[in-house]
């Protein structure tokens, strides 16, 4: 009896310490897909230079990765239901440690545009079904405390890019801030394979079709939007506006088919849910305010407060900073208190943060201005592993992977509309050409631009203090 007692709780400790490996992995998938945002802005320039190649060339090296990973990762999640989600995350992250070291050898502009777009194809399979797999790797109590790591390695990997990107380009030229990505990508790649479990996918299941026309329309659909939102440059023009109508017209012509698939990409009736409908929405809203503190912190610091480029570069980290460090805590709160309670505290901090950036007086330092945004992403690390953890701790097994898609799906377009819309909030409040505009000019571009920002968290907070009720 005491040695099958004995052999139970070996086995269960080997089991946990197998999760703890897989989650390990899950979380180092994740710190590479946001690393491959951030670190690729940084070299832009040397980029540039090496190609001989204007601003408005080069920079489709960030945008073919940001379209792909919008385009396609509801995409992704879904046929990793279908297909499992284990074998879909491990080709993934094999498709994104290739690309990784074919962009690192690519002899010219467009060939390495080319393995951008790629690695963004592997980077929405990433995020998407290291998101879902949570749900199956530990258990339903820590699965904010999960969550949390989660968005602490994607904010590392977020503050690490421009550091680590500048420091490889300096020592090593611009191939190597692709090929930094090759070996942790391997251990990835293992880890997963090691100490995930293998996916039970019924024989059924594999017969189901996967929605092929309805994943084409939606990923032209979100194209068309994701580049109107970021392809132009110095104004909204007609390219942009006919971007738009094609993207609504697609909206509409998804829906259609979605309604005659026998098997759906996205079934419409998930979206009757109440709950999912509104923490999808406040998803969006907050990472479009989120978006406001990295597209006017620049200008604020440098114009309005007259701050050094290493200086604005080191006022500018305590954002991504405050995010990594809070954001297991965050999911540890989350597991104590609830993700409904956890989701309002989050709000209420992301608000008063922006309420003080949007009431700031030109004359404060530096401290002015970080101390409210401390507030802010705090708020956002908080708010984001409640909410995260509400969506995937209520969602059934089956359509796990397509409502983590979604999911990250609200979040990268919050990102991309605020980049266009808050940019143009603040452009409106300086009231002149941003680079040419005085101090007091800039510091009004700021306040406007928060007071948008905190009237947008607001509508998410109420929606969560409604949800909370209703519950």
């Amino acid at each position: 009896m005491r040695q099958a007692v004995a052999q139970d709780g070996d086995a269960a400790e080997a089991a946990g310490g197998s999760a703890r490996w897989g989650l390990a992995g899950l979380a180092l998938a994740m710190l590479l897909s946001s690393l491959g945002i951030s670190i690729a802005n940084v070299g832009l320039p040397a980029l540039a230079l090496a190609f001989d190649v204007p601003f408005r060339e080069v920079q489709w090296v960030v945008l073919a990765y940001l379209l792909s990973i919008t385009a396609l990762i509801v995409g992704v999640g879904r046929l990793g239901d279908i297909v499992g989600r284990r074998r879909l995350l491990l080709a993934g992250i094999a498709l994104f440690t290739a690309a990784s070291a074919a962009a690192s050898a690519a002899p010219g502009l467009w060939v390495l545009v080319a393995a951008r777009a790629v690695q963004g194809l592997g980077a929405a399979a990433m995020m998407a079904l290291a998101t879902a797999f949570v749900g199956d790797t530990v258990p339903k109590a820590r699965i904010g405390r999960a969550m949390g790591l989660m968005g602490t390695t994607s904010a590392i990997g977020t503050a690490l890019g421009p550091s680590l990107g500048g420091g490889l380009i300096t020592a090593f030229g611009w191939p190597a801030i692709f090929l930094v990505t090759v070996p942790p990508g391997v251990a990835a790649f293992l880890l997963v394979r090691r100490h995930l479990p293998a996916d039970q996918v019924e024989a059924g299941d594999r017969r189901n079709s996967f929605d092929s026309p309805g994943l084409l329309i939606l990923a032209l659909t979100l194209g068309a939007y994701a580049l109107a939102m970021t392809g132009g440059r110095g104004g909204f023009g007609w390219i942009d506006m006919v971007l738009l109508l094609a993207a609504a017209a697609g909206t509409g012509l998804f829906l259609v088919v979605e309604a005659r698939t026998a098997s759906p990409l996205l079934r419409i009736e998930m979206f009757r849910d109440r709950a999912l409908r509104g923490r999808l929405l406040m998803s969006l809203l907050v990472a479009t305010v989120l978006m406001a503190t990295l597209v006017v912190g620049p200008f604020h610091l440098a114009r309005a407060l007259g701050l050094e480029t290493s200086m604005v570069g080191v006022a500018m980290s305590a954002g991504p900073l405050v995010s990594a460090l809070t954001g297991v805590p965050a999911g540890r709160f989350v597991d104590r208190f609830g993700a409904p309670r956890m989701t309002i505290l989050g709000l209420s901090a992301t608000t008063a943060g922006c309420v003080l950036l949007a009431l700031l007086p030109a004359t404060l330092s530096v401290a002015g201005y970080v101390g409210p945004l401390v507030a802010v992403t705090a708020g956002y690390a908080l708010f984001q592993a409640a909410n995260n953890t509400a969506v995937m701790a209520e969602v059934e097994k089956d359509p796990r992977g397509v409502v983590s898609g979604l999911l990250n799906l609200s979040r990268n377009l919050g990102l991309i509309t605020g980049a266009s819309v808050m940019g143009a909030v603040f452009t409106l409040g300086v009231g002149a050409e941003v680079a040419d505009a005085a101090p007091d000019a800039v510091a009004a571009g700021t306040r406007a631009t928060f007071t948008v920002a905190a009237g947008l968290v607001a509508v998410a907070l109420v929606l969560a203090v409604g949800m909370m009720r209703r519950r």
